[in-house]
């Protein structure tokens, strides 16, 4: 079995998270312009979510006295594991309420992303929100990975070190789905994660952990009443653009609930929306993503 991840990856979950904190942490080349560095052992195509973290870490060095509250990015190319990404940060407004920042994220001069983020001084106001679904609580549940060891004669031996490998955002899905042989269900995904050991009290680097891993689970909500995954033979998939809002403070190292819905699949693509609940039922931050579900002809 060929290893598709050289060189050796970080095992430990302090390791892992370390790695993935350096991940996102942009390095400043010049005012507003910053190098996000490349994915250790990273093959092929860059993860959306790293794209959307690193783009949301740099508009967030430029705000020194807002938080973060929304994004919206379009995916416009896809990012190579080959090059690093450079992010262009574009200061369109600063006033005493509000902050907005473009960010143009590219590689080899041709841009892969466009991010447009919103930032709020902190300041109170009228409050309700959704109640948390009702859903085991990640102590009963596996993990991911070891849901996956379980069936690991169903995975392709090429995929199986990127399907094994240790990651640094655990996920534990409530209702465990099988990529190679899915079935039709309602378009409805809940599954808790978290980062695998402890982040530093920086509520920017919470954000941008949450960013990351918010494009986890949200393109396969629409093919699940189709019994179809993105393992599918034929079938070709991809985001096409990404929201979050952020709506209270959180910890990206203690356990969230993402549940995931998708109102409405055709034209080959499909439209999801997310929710992210603390353990305590608080609703920290929603998603909505439109992704190409495209089941191509045969060659």
């Amino acid at each position: 079995m060929t290893d598709h991840n050289p060189p050796a990856r970080a095992e430990t979950p302090e390791a892992l998270t370390a790695q993935l904190i350096a991940l996102l942490d942009v390095e400043e080349i010049d005012t507003d312009l910053y190098r996000g560095a490349r994915q250790p052992g990273g093959v092929g195509r860059v993860f959306g979510g790293q794209v959307i973290a690193q783009a949301l870490q740099a508009a967030q060095r430029s705000v020194h006295d807002k938080a973060a509250h929304s994004l919206h990015a379009y995916f416009m190319r896809p990012g190579d594991e080959n090059f690093p990404i450079i992010y262009r940060v574009v200061r369109d407004f600063d006033g005493g309420s509000f902050a907005t920042r473009r960010v143009i994220a590219m590689q080899r001069g041709k841009p892969i992303l466009n991010m447009a983020a919103s930032f709020q001084r902190a300041e109170d106001g009228l409050h309700h929100q959704d109640a948390m679904p009702e859903v085991p609580g990640p102590d009963a549940l596996k993990s991911e990975r070891d849901l996956r060891l379980e069936h690991i004669d169903d995975i392709p031996e090429k995929l199986r070190p990127f399907f094994l490998r240790a990651r640094p955002i655990e996920m534990r899905p409530v209702s465990p789905r099988s990529l190679t042989r899915p079935t039709a269900t309602d378009p409805v995904w809940h599954s808790w994660f978290r980062v695998v050991a402890p982040l530093p009290d920086d509520a920017a680097i919470h954000r941008a952990m949450l960013a990351y891993a918010s494009d986890m689970a949200l393109l396969g909500t629409a093919m699940l009443p189709h019994g179809k995954s993105w393992l599918t033979d034929r079938m070709q998939t991809a985001s096409l653009d990404h929201a979050v809002w952020l709506h209270e403070p959180f910890r990206a190292d203690d356990w969230l609930l993402y549940t995931t819905d998708s109102p409405w699949s055709g034209h080959a693509r499909g439209f999801n929306r997310g929710r992210i609940f603390t353990r305590d039922g608080r609703l920290v931050a929603s998603t909505a993503q439109e992704g190409l579900i495209r089941l191509r002809d045969k060659a």
